[in-house]
């Protein structure tokens, strides 16, 4: 800017020098002076000419500088709304059991761990869990099928059946002998309740998630298991007298 500014007093000054010695034309003035002030004119046509593309050369970064602002403007609205919205639960797909499963207090899941005098090798425990559901997924259920239920509620719903899932076969890992009373029962029952159809799957039952879990289990749960059915999240295995709902 201050450039623009210092040849602008320069033309103006160059101007000023002329007008005197056309104010001086009046008077009979040598030859040499008549070609100084043609030269003098001619310099100052170019000056102009190079003052013109300067401006334009101005105007052009201006427009650039605006257009960069209105995208920066953009981009910063952008980062506001993803940070204003986002989700509680990220999808993921499998994670490493090293959690004290829910609904155990701390001596219970002390007793489900083996003795350490008796571990010689430490395996990693992997247990299949569901994946989260999508803002696309949840906007893609059907409106009476979702009734008052909410995308975070949906996902702690997922978030309840994936505690359960990993108590109960962090349990079945274990060996026998190292369980307690109560986790010895629970073992059991876990066994019971496998079937030729439940091989190699995961599952679990009503029983599990009130075991396990805080949530409670009524005709509102229902509902939201049919919506993770809808979205192939999980289906159901009955026979025995029970519902078994196996992670897809």
């Amino acid at each position: 800017m201050n450039e623009l500014e210092d040849v602008s007093q320069h033309i103006h000054d160059k101007i000023s020098s002329l007008q005197c010695m056309l104010d001086l034309s009046v008077i009979e003035l040598p030859q040499n002076k008549i070609k100084k002030l043609g030269q003098e004119l001619f310099a100052l046509e170019r000056l102009l000419e190079e003052f013109e593309k300067c401006v334009d050369q101005q105007k052009e970064q201006l427009e650039h500088l605006k257009e960069l602002e209105v995208l920066s403007q953009k981009d910063l609205e952008d980062l506001q709304h993803m940070k204003d919205n986002i989700p509680p639960h990220l999808p993921r797909k499998m994670d490493t059991v090293s959690r004290r499963e829910p609904g155990m207090n701390h001596n219970e899941a002390a007793d489900i761990q083996p003795q350490a005098e008796n571990v010689k090798t430490t395996k990693k425990i992997f247990v299949r869990e569901m994946e989260f559901i999508t803002m696309s997924e949840f906007e893609g259920i059907p409106q009476y099928m979702k009734g008052r239920v909410s995308y975070d509620q949906l996902n702690a719903a997922v978030h309840s059946i994936n505690a359960a899932v990993t108590a109960k076969y962090k349990i079945l890992h274990q060996s026998v002998k190292t369980l307690n009373n109560h986790a010895r029962k629970l073992h059991q029952r876990f066994k019971d309740q496998e079937t030729k159809d439940t091989k190699g799957q995961h599952f679990v039952v009503e029983e599990d998630i009130r075991e396990f879990t805080q949530t409670k289990v009524d005709k509102r749960f229902q509902g939201i298991l049919n919506m993770l059915r809808h979205c192939q999240r999980l289906r159901e295995l009955r026979g025995g007298g029970l519902t078994r709902y196996m992670l897809v």
